[in-house]
């Protein structure tokens, strides 16, 4: 499947699983988005302040807390994000933001950033 929206895209992938986090990286990569991964929380938040990020897909428990601030600081920059999760969507997440429990397959994923992402400048 192509994903034509990533291409050139900057794309944020917050998962403190090692495997998963370079499954979700290298099927990004693949379809010509730009990656930058992280492992926790507290990096993501300081990450999340660059200019340029596209989106971002996050899993809700990772090893240094949930990603309630993160879903906020997100929205609050106008960053469209991917909740990807085998908990529940997170509380206080944008009513916007799509919710793909995991597991699921790479492109059921990134076909949900592609579409947030359509018609975006």
């Amino acid at each position: 499947m192509e994903f034509p929206a990533l291409r050139g895209r900057s794309i944020l992938v917050v998962e403190d699983e090692m495997l998963i986090g370079m499954h979700i990286r290298s099927a990004l990569e693949d379809a010509g988005a730009l990656v930058t991964a992280t492992t926790t929380v507290r990096h993501a938040l300081i990450l999340v302040e660059h200019d340029g990020l596209a989106a971002a897909i996050m899993d809700h428990a990772l090893a240094d807390g949930d990603s309630t601030e993160l879903c906020a600081r997100l929205t609050a920059r106008g960053v469209p994000y991917v909740s990807y999760s085998g908990f529940e969507p997170v509380q206080g997440a944008s009513p916007d933001a799509p919710f793909v429990s995991k597991p699921a397959s790479m492109d059921t994923l990134l076909g949900a950033v592609e579409k947030m992402l359509v018609g975006r400048a």
